[in-house]
């Protein structure tokens, strides 16, 4: 796992596994942590990495209700989780999908873990929404972030400069239609973006690690063109450069599929 220091109110931990990323925000004496890796030693040194940095854990957020994003409660078991009202409503729609999907990841990888994934009480917070941090001076914007999944949520932090955006703008992953996803939406996500990529300095997707914002503005285009092409060509539409590998390719198969279904 990668960890980076991009303030000293926060710290992206980077998963070995798909670059899967972990966002840890603090605000005097109250922090939380966005999303999670994904193996299980680096669930177990998340703790540690934080403790040592003095990063207080009152809560876990997750941007979306895809598994690889709701691990962090191996790392803090007594933490309350929350996410936005489309991925509450999502969870509460497929009880237990979650956990066999990890399990399914875990048996094909053959990876143990000491306990099952517990997400335990989830609290539902209003998207567009605000959520106060510490003594009440700090804010966490939430913004509608859906057309990867039918859920989702950007967490906006405005004092650091930081846009947490789930599985949008990513370097290494082209736009990817899961089920429930759709290209107008997801369209419609990446324009809502723009305007919040704009005021920050700092962009982290959900996976690749942090980027500047002038190559998130790039990587957004990038996706723009991608998915109008998708529409409009189907299976002959380009994919970005720099992310035309087999596994690339392979998504873009299953979003073509998705789109001609």
């Amino acid at each position: 796992m990668q960890v980076t220091a991009l303030d000293a109110d926060l710290i992206v931990c980077i998963s070995a596994f798909w670059q899967t990323t972990c966002t840890a925000v603090r605000a005097g004496e109250e922090g939380f942590v966005i999303d999670s890796p994904v193996l299980p030693h680096e669930l177990d040194a998340l703790p540690h990495v934080l403790g040592q940095a003095g990063f207080p854990v009152s809560g876990l957020l997750a941007t979306h209700g895809d598994w690889d994003h709701l691990l962090g409660r191996f790392a803090f078991p007594d933490a309350s989780l929350g996410c936005g009202e489309s991925t509450a409503v999502r969870l509460r729609a497929e009880p237990g999908e979650a956990q066999r999907e990890l399990r399914d990841f875990d048996d094909e990888h053959y990876v143990k873990r000491p306990v099952p994934l517990s997400l335990g009480a989830v609290q539902s917070l209003p998207v567009p929404g605000r959520l106060a941090l510490g003594d009440g001076q700090r804010e966490l914007e939430l913004h509608p972030a859906v057309g990867h999944t039918p859920d989702g949520a950007a967490y906006l932090i405005p004092w650091l400069g930081v846009l947490v955006c789930g599985d949008y703008l990513s370097p290494v992953e082209i736009p990817w239609l899961s089920p429930g996803g759709s290209v107008e939406a997801y369209l419609l996500t990446l324009e809502r973006l723009r305007a919040l990529v704009e005021r920050v300095d700092t962009v982290v997707p959900g996976h690749g690690g942090p980027i500047p914002r002038d190559e998130a503005l790039r990587i957004l285009e990038e996706d723009v063109s991608y998915l109008r092409a998708l529409a409009h060509r189907g299976a002959e539409a380009p994919l970005p450069d720099g992310r035309r590998s087999r596994s690339q390719r392979q998504i873009h198969d299953q979003n073509v599929a998705a789109v001609t279904s």
